[in-house]
């Protein structure tokens, strides 16, 4: 792959990955002269660079691609309800939670200390 059908991010990810292994002493895949060396003062980002633009790189890039299905959309239906249904469900859901819940009332002083004492 050329280096112009990159992203910029992927430029990124793939210099910044050469770079830590230029600096973990890997071997460098292109010959530079110790002069040229020293004038990029021994960069790896700048050696990691120099080798994306000669080609020479073993590092692939997968681009997924998206899947191009077109689908049309529906509509949900929305259930037209009036004040009285509405009334009416909110009713009986109150009358559900008033049934299945438990009365919680809350621990006095005195009840705490006679289960201390057990």
């Amino acid at each position: 792959m050329n280096v112009e059908e990159f992203s910029k991010y992927e430029k990124a990810r793939i210099l910044g990955a050469r770079a830590l292994q230029i600096a973990m002493n890997a071997p460098l895949l292109i010959k530079i002269s110790q002069e040229d060396l020293e004038t990029i003062k021994f960069d790896a980002l700048k050696i990691a660079e120099i080798e994306l633009n000669s080609n020479i790189l073993p590092i692939s890039i997968k681009k997924p691609m998206p899947e191009r299905k077109e689908e049309k959309l529906k509509r949900p239906k929305n259930a037209q309800m009036n004040d009285e249904k509405l009334a009416a469900i909110e009713a009986a859901e109150e009358k559900e939670i008033a049934e299945d819940s438990e009365i919680m009332s809350l621990v006095k002083d005195e009840e705490e200390s006679e289960e201390e004492s057990e």
